[in-house]
């Protein structure tokens, strides 16, 4: 029996009913595809700053997701059971992306320090280790519409 994809499993999960669990780390973000035109579901890690969302890009500006975004920042989120829409600001600044880091390894310092060894850095890394890192990766800061 062939492997579901991991990111197929997670939608699976969190739309079979386990949002309220699932959507404490997790948001589905809808954006619509660059080329098709069709709406593109895809789980993301998120962190709430100022009641906007904060989600990180492994793949950089490669991402399928963040170039849809580019190319249509008008997007819908899904938290736990609450859907609503908002307004995507792509961040590639390393300065940016390494003060979301910073945050990140404050919130969830084990989870995110094995996350940044698996990439070749110590768990605690230093700040100029964070914005080197962070040239390779691409950051969204979505704005609610309205407050979920």
């Amino acid at each position: 029996m062939d492997k579901m994809p991991p990111n197929r499993l997670i939608l699976r999960l969190y739309t079979g009913g386990l949002a309220p669990l699932l959507g404490r780390f997790i948001l589905l973000l809808t954006t619509t595809g660059r080329k098709s035109g069709l709406p593109r579901i895809t789980p993301l890690q998120y962190e709430v700053v100022d009641s906007d969302y904060y989600v990180g890009s492994a793949r950089g500006k490669q991402a399928d997701w963040f170039r849809n975004i580019r190319a249509e920042p008008q997007v819908t989120l899904r938290v736990k059971n609450h859907i609503f829409e908002g307004l995507a600001e792509p961040v590639t600044d390393p300065a940016r992306i390494a003060d979301f880091l910073e945050l990140r390894l404050r919130r969830h310092p084990r989870l995110v320090g094995k996350i940044l060894q698996m990439e070749g850095l110590p768990s605690r890394p230093t700040r100029s280790q964070l914005e080197e890192y962070a040239q390779r990766l691409a950051m969204v800061i979505i704005h609610p519409k309205r407050k979920p």
